[in-house]
């Protein structure tokens, strides 16, 4: 894409994000009313996102309960921002009203959570009831255990806000689509750049911080775990990136876990050599079942294929890598991991997972092949999204050519 034509999609989606958020609490609403919840009131920094827009310090947000939403499902959304933040979200076309939260933790409360407490759910139930006094269940998501059991003695009857959020967040609006191309577009960008400083002597932490340095760079939002890793560190997997020295011919994973523009997630993994060498024998056996496990896979995805199914004709981990296996075949994405995770078929188990893959669904296929002999292991993964009559990698990023 040239940079003028680059420029013109960036103006587009610019001038769209209202629409964006306006349509995604439209389609919230609407999964609230089929699953019976009058109101939600939620706490994740992420479910406050897709609800209405509104983005203020996500990751402190992540462990501190002093920023809340209220949605009535036929009534007001009222924003609960940090105090002194009230500023930020007042223009948002989503929200009603914008107000000053308690703090809900023992911290943020100034020492005492249990009032603070009662104060946020009197304000709950007072927008409620102004709007609807009939209304007597509300879903929830994260909150303490004070908040949890005042609302209790307003008389409201809690829900899993799962139980609405989860499937409006599995389907992916068209409007989304163009968000998510442009934050892949970006986070493939930071792999491009950390690719490059790939080499022996630069720690790992060094590495990686080019991918941060080029996704922050681009107005992402952060990177949700710590996983590149070199050498010995590949197996088993899931150790986290430290200060371990490169050497030349170690092999190298990353699993992207960015949080790119407009909040969207990226998730796909590759596997690099490190240093000019040729990859070993023992190397591009691993990468090459990887590759075998993440193309068998990835073709088993279509719409309408049940979960169970996919399951039974995932590719047969060998022996040798069972005990090292990645949890999964695959989960959903959106603004974070998302619906669903599909379980390994376990033979006579009962399978866990009812359903079948959608369209607007984004899943992601996981790969990884490790050998306790040699010690290494690689990682692969592909983010997919499934329309209605093909499936679409979204996830273009070469593979190593000297490992293929």
């Amino acid at each position: 894409m040239s940079d003028f034509s680059q420029c013109w999609v960036l103006e587009e989606l610019e001038a769209r994000r209202e629409e964006l958020f306006l349509a995604r609490q439209k389609r919230l609403r609407e999964v609230m009313a089929r699953a019976d919840m009058p109101a939600l009131v939620i706490l994740d920094p992420n479910n406050v996102k897709y609800a209405t827009g509104a983005s203020n310090m996500q990751l402190f947000a992540q462990r501190t309960p002093a920023r809340y939403l209220l949605v009535v499902q036929d009534g007001p959304a009222v924003l609960y921002e940090y105090f002194g933040c009230e500023h930020l979200a007042k223009s948002l076309p989503t929200l009603d009203d914008v107000r000053a939260a308690e703090g809900l933790c023992k911290i943020s409360s100034g020492s005492d959570p249990r009032a603070a407490a009662e104060r946020f759910a009197k304000e709950i139930s007072s927008v409620i009831r102004d709007h609807d006094p009939a209304i007597a269940r509300i879903g929830i998501d994260r909150f303490p255990v004070y908040a949890i059991d005042a609302l209790r003695r307003e008389g409201f009857e809690l829900l899993d806000a799962d139980e609405a959020l989860v499937p409006a967040r599995a389907i992916k609006l068209p409007i989304e689509i163009p968000y998510i191309r442009e934050a892949m577009r970006r986070v493939e960008s930071g792999v491009r750049r950390l690719e490059e400083s790939i080499m022996p002597c630069r720690t790992e932490a060094e590495v990686w911080a080019e991918l941060h340095f080029e996704i922050m760079a681009k107005q992402g939002q952060y990177i949700s775990t710590r996983l590149f890793q070199s050498g010995p560190n590949t197996f088993p997997y899931f150790k986290e990136c430290g200060d371990r020295l490169l050497e030349s011919g170690d092999m190298i994973c990353l699993d992207t876990d960015a949080l790119g523009y407009e909040g969207y997630a990226v998730d796909f993994s590759r596997s690099f050599l490190c240093g000019d060498g040729k990859a070993t024998d023992e190397q591009r056996k691993l990468y090459g079942r990887a590759r075998e496990q993440l193309e068998t896979n990835a073709a088993l995805l279509k719409p309408g294929v049940e979960y169970r199914d996919i399951a039974e004709h995932a590719w047969s981990v060998p022996e040798e890598h069972r005990a090292s296996r990645y949890y999964c075949i695959g989960h959903g994405l959106g603004m974070a991991g998302e619906f669903p995770n599909i379980p390994h078929y376990q033979g006579n188990v009962g399978y866990p997972l009812s359903g079948t893959v959608e369209a607007g669904m984004i899943i992601c296929i996981e790969s990884y092949v490790g050998s306790e002999n040699s010690g290494q292991g690689v990682k692969l993964e592909d983010q997919f999204l499934i329309h209605d009559d093909h499936v679409e990698c979204m996830s273009r990023y070469a593979f190593d050519a000297r490992l293929s």
